[in-house]
Order: C-alpha cells, then structure tokens, then sequence
C-alpha cells in the first residue's frame, strides 16, 4: 500500500491535512486504520514495531501519533516516555487490547492524550483523532468537561459543579463515551457495540438500566437535567439550559 511520497530531499509534500504516525504491528488493523483516515484525507505514516516508531516519531514532522501498547522490540509506554522525556509533545492516542483501570491509566501517566481499547469501530477512532488535532499546539488535557459536569481519566473521578458523582466503572465508561459525544444523539446500538463491546444487538434493556442509574447520579434533585432519552433512537448528553 502506497501511504507517503516523498519530494527529493526526501520529505513528503506540503499538505493541507495533518501527516499523522501509526505504530501498530497488527498488519489487518494498520491496514484497516491507514484504509479509513487516508479517505478522510489524512497523510499517514506507518511503522510496524516500536523501535521503529520511536524513531519516526523523534523527527518532529508528525501532527499525531497513533501508538500501539503492545508492540515487538519496543512497547508503546517505553516509546511515550523516551518521546515526553526529550520533549517530543505531539499528541498520542495509545490503542491496546488491555481494557482494564491500572492500564489506562498507565497510559495516560505516560504521556498519552487519549486511549481507545481493541476492538474499536473506525468512526470513534476517527472522531477522537479529530478531537486530539483541534486542541491548541502544547495543550494537553487528561479530563473531559461538558457544562458543570467534569470526568478526571487519570484519577477516574467525576464531578459535577464540583459535587464527587460516584461512578461504578461501567457507568465511568458509559459516561466517558457521552462526554466524548456531546450533544450527539448516541444509540442503544452504539453503546452495546462501543461500552459493552457486543457485535450484536440482543434483547436486552441493559443499556436502558445504567443509563438511569446514570442519570440518577449526574442529574441530582434539583439540578437542570443533561441526560436525554430521545425515545425510540437512544440518548443525548446535553449541557444544562
């Protein structure tokens, strides 16, 4: 697959796009990820092992990497901290099989701006690139924020007006992904492929059942409401009126 050119000196041209570095050894994975963001007009980069990567990453011409936790030679969280220990400050969204807290949040310690556990649709991927290219040059954030309602990823605390909302970690999950989709109408489908990794729809009012004992929590008595049910479609996060 033909991912870059190069000019003479050996650079690739001058785009009006972001050059973003995939370091990922899973051939199908890269190959399905570089697929998807070259159509959406983005100039990929792709090194199959994290020695590799590491080095592609220290020339300084990359807008975003996309990192691998598990890779052959060098793994994703050595790659980061020799990155953010000589300065490198590109934004890293870590991709990894490991779901649970301890790796997350190892990931994000490390230096990672965002991460997105396997398996992943392309279109979540796809936002959250978006998401980490809008934010201002040096710029890095480990919380999420909509109106009064604040989710810490690093110590996995929500607050909401400074109130402590306490989350189980499903619901930390389920709220993560409605904060990284405000004001967007997200299905039952949606959350059971993206929160609870189903590829099926079963027959279930599952999604229904954390999603009010969600918004028991976050929409407290007396607190304008934020979480909608919009019937028969799914449900919107929204910052009070």
């Amino acid at each position: 697959m033909d991912i870059e050119t190069f000019d003479e000196q050996g650079w690739p041209p001058v785009t009006s796009k972001a050059h973003i570095l995939l370091i990922e050894d899973d051939k199908e994975t890269a190959e399905e990820i570089i697929r998807d963001l070259s159509d959406r007009g983005y100039m990929i980069s792709h090194a199959d092992n994290g020695r590799l990567g590491l080095d592609r990453a220290r020339e300084g011409r990359f807008d975003l990497l996309i990192l691998d936790r598990m890779l052959p030679e060098l793994d994703g969280l050595s790659v980061i901290g020799q990155l953010r220990a000589e300065e490198v400050r590109v934004p890293v969204l870590f991709l990894s099989a490991l779901n649970d807290v301890d790796e997350r949040v190892r990931g994000l310690k490390a230096g990672g701006d965002d991460y997105l556990t396997k398996p992943f649709v392309l279109s979540e991927l796809s936002a959250r690139v978006e998401a980490l290219l809008r934010r201002p040059a040096e710029v890095r954030t480990t919380r999420l924020r909509v109106g009064p309602l604040e989710l810490d990823l690093i110590s996995r605390e929500a607050s909401r007006d400074g109130r402590p909302v306490e989350l189980l970690p499903r619901e930390f999950k389920l709220l993560e992904y409605l904060m990284r989709h405000p004001a967007q109408v997200i299905t039952r489908a949606m959350l059971l492929e993206d929160v609870w990794n189903y590829r099926f729809s079963p027959q279930t009012n599952l999604v229904d059942v954390h999603i009010g004992k969600l918004r028991r929590k976050v929409d407290a008595p007396g607190d304008f409401p934020m979480i909608y049910n919009i019937r028969n479609v799914g449900f919107v996060l929204r910052e009070p009126q």
